[in-house]
C-alpha cells in the first residue's frame, strides 16, 4: 500500500521536473518540418499596433518564438527555486536540452537561425541558473536546519 502510494506522489513531481524549453524545441521543429523558414520575415504578422508616436510595431512568427522562449525560461528559473528531491532530475534533463540546442544547431541547417540561437542560450541560461539557484536554495536551507 505504501509503495502505490509512494509511485503515486512521484509521478507529478516528475512532470514538474520537464524542462519547459523542450517545448520551446519541439515548437520550432514542428514548424521547421510544415516548411515555415525563420530566416524570412512573414508577409502578415501575428499581431501589429500603431504607438503613440505613429510608428507600426508588428510581432511575427520569430518574435514570437522569442518571447514565447522568454516566458518559459522565466518559469523555469521560478522552478528551480524550489528545493525538492527531483533537483537532480531536472538538472539533467535541462542539460539533455541544451545539448540538443547545440547539435541541432551545429548539424540541422534550419536551425542555423538567431531565433534558434537564442533559445539555445535561454536553454543555457536555465542550465547554468538552475544549478545557482539550487546551490543557493541548498545553502540556506542548511543554514536554518
Amino acid at each position: 500500500m505504501d509503495d502505490a502510494l509512494t509511485s503515486s506522489r512521484s509521478k507529478p513531481g516528475i512532470i514538474r521536473s520537464f524542462p519547459l524549453l523542450a517545448f520551446a524545441l519541439l515548437v520550432y521543429n514542428v514548424a521547421l518540418q510544415m516548411g515555415h523558414d525563420f530566416r524570412l520575415p512573414l508577409a502578415q504578422p501575428l499581431w501589429q499596433a500603431t504607438l503613440i508616436s505613429g510608428a507600426q510595431w508588428s510581432v511575427g512568427w520569430n518574435e514570437a518564438m522569442i518571447i514565447g522562449g522568454l516566458m518559459l525560461l522565466f518559469i523555469e528559473l521560478l522552478k528551480s527555486t524550489r528545493s525538492t528531491h527531483h533537483s537532480t532530475l531536472e538538472h539533467i534533463l535541462s542539460m539533455l536540452v541544451f545539448i540538443t540546442f547545440i547539435v541541432e544547431f551545429l548539424v540541422v541547417a534550419g536551425a542555423g537561425t538567431n531565433v534558434f540561437f537564442l533559445l539555445g542560450l535561454m536553454s543555457l541560461i536555465d542550465v547554468m541558473g538552475g544549478y545557482a539557484i539550487s546551490i543557493a536554495v541548498a545553502r540556506k536551507d542548511l543554514n536554518i536546519g
